[in-house]
């Protein structure tokens, strides 16, 4: 089966359908557009269809024409909430934007699905597509891992991959992966200062939460610096912090939010306890009190480093040695996959798709309002993920 030809003829159906989902992105867990426009363009393939029943799922098993084992191939469908401001004659006008590309996921997940279905008779086991809401901080995988994604075939997978679009950094069309860690745990630090609020005139006669809080922030940053391994890296950013109404009144209160990323369990079991001893220590110091929650969101994507060799044999096979180029280092994104691939031996992949004719290494980054995705990978996104399920269905089967 030439998966790539198949994929190439399916090309001006996939830029329209990543255009349609890119008009309409859609947040958390609920997405009934996003789900409407996927079950519309799975319409009429042989797949048996589920959708999920707390959140915006939707679960395709292809049988093959023969009993084998089964491989699962997941696309995240959710966009961010962030005012898209790329220009583009298909952009987002609605608040929202899909600024990660997940909606390139989505093309490139249901293309595949289109061209396995194509070539059902040769398949020698199932697969399984998992069309995920949720990904961007709701744990959408967790939740559908829950809801039995994993036994939709009747068998757990023996295998699962992704694929993870990249709008800088990777060159148009070069597919990568690691074994091993490839992104990292994602966690958060919620703080709350309480202090005695007062007159800014007269800080002695309050207890100020701001100062307090300003000091843990920098003490997190020297504490981190000063307890890991540069090779096992954390890395700690303050995304929020709120505090006061007025400028010469001591609030009552100083709130703060930080990411926390690791990329091993043991630096991350540190990081755990010792941010919050930091926080109650810098608390003690000042005079004022402190509630300091460490919530563990994602953990670390390990790839398994069989399934990535294979994947990195299946991307040079079938497309050239020139689409493939290695992973040296993680990522420090998180995803939920790594709760799949937990479960089972897999492998994600990224693939690099800045705008064309632009340098990657100064492109807006994931996660930009700027952030533009070429539509030129869609064609070997989705031979790519076909040709992962085609042929680890066809190597379990040689054995």
């Amino acid at each position: 089966m030439n998966l790539r030809d198949d994929a190439r003829a399916l090309s001006g159906d996939l830029v329209q359908l990543r255009r349609t989902l890119h008009r309409i992105p859609e947040v958390g867990l609920n997405l009934p557009r996003t789900q409407e426009t996927v079950l519309a363009a799975l319409d009429g393939l042989p797949l048996e269809i589920s959708t999920g029943s707390g959140l915006s799922s939707v679960t395709a098993v292809l049988r093959g024409s023969r009993p084998g084992p089964t491989v699962l191939l997941r696309g995240d469908m959710d966009g961010l909430p962030v005012a898209e401001r790329t220009g583009l004659d298909f952009a987002s006008d609605t608040g929202r934007m899909h600024a990660c590309g997940h909606d390139l996921h989505t093309t490139m997940l249901t293309g595949a699905a289109k061209l396995l279905s194509a070539h059902r008779d040769q398949l020698a086991g199932d697969v399984v597509f998992m069309f995920q809401p949720g990904e961007e901080g709701y744990d959408g995988a967790g939740q559908m891992l829950a809801e039995g994604v994993l036994d939709a075939s009747g068998r757990k997978p023996d295998a699962a991959y992704a694929i993870h679009v990249m709008s800088a950094g990777l060159d148009s069309g070069v597919f990568g992966t690691r074994g091993g860690p490839a992104l990292a745990a994602s966690n958060v630090l919620r703080v709350t200062v309480k202090g005695a609020g007062g007159h800014g005139s007269m800080p002695h006669r309050a207890k100020d939460p701001v100062q307090a809080a300003c000091a843990m922030v920098t003490a997190l940053q020297a504490w981190i610096t000063r307890t890991f391994d540069i090779f096992d890296p954390v890395v700690l950013t303050v995304g929020t912090f709120h505090a006061g109404t007025a400028q010469n009144v001591i609030p009552d209160n100083a709130v703060f939010h930080a990411t926390v990323r690791s990329f091993s369990p043991a630096a991350q079991a540190t990081v755990k306890d010792g941010t919050v001893e930091v926080c109650r220590g810098i608390a003690h110091a000042f005079g004022v009190t402190v509630d300091a929650e460490f919530v563990e969101q994602y953990p670390v994507t390990v790839n398994d480093h069989t399934e990535a060799d294979f994947a990195a044999n299946a991307v040079r096979e079938a497309l050239g040695e020139e689409f493939y180029a290695p992973m040296k280092q993680p990522l420090h994104g998180s995803e939920d996959f790594s709760r799949v691939i937990a479960e089972v031996p897999g492998a994600m992949l990224t693939l690099g798709s800045p705008p064309p004719g632009a340098d990657p290494e100064r492109s807006p980054n994931n996660h930009s309002p700027l952030a533009v995705f070429d539509d030129v990978v869609l064609s070997d996104g989705a031979a790519v993920y076909a040709e992962l399920a085609a042929r680890r269905l066809s190597k379990a089967a040689a054995h």
